[in-house]
């Protein structure tokens, strides 16, 4: 699933190194994500993964989305 993501993060946000991206980076912090990015990020990883986002997710870290992504697609 992370590979999947860092796809997606690659995709969205070109100007991010997504080989260092692991789980415990920070959104905000480590890759600067703004609303803009992250709207586009939840767009692109529904489509993917196949569900909706139901309610705006305080997400922190790619971890925290990787774990909303499990719990989603059981």
């Amino acid at each position: 699933m992370l590979d999947k993501l860092k796809k997606i993060f690659a995709e969205v946000m070109p100007n991010v190194d997504a080989s260092s991206i692991t789980e415990e980076t920070q959104l905000q912090q480590d890759l600067g994500i703004n609303s803009l990015s992250m709207l586009l990020l939840a767009l692109s990883i529904e489509k993917e993964f196949d569900f909706r986002f139901d309610t705006v997710q305080p997400f922190k870290t790619v971890g925290e989305v990787m774990a909303y992504i499990q719990e989603k697609t059981k």
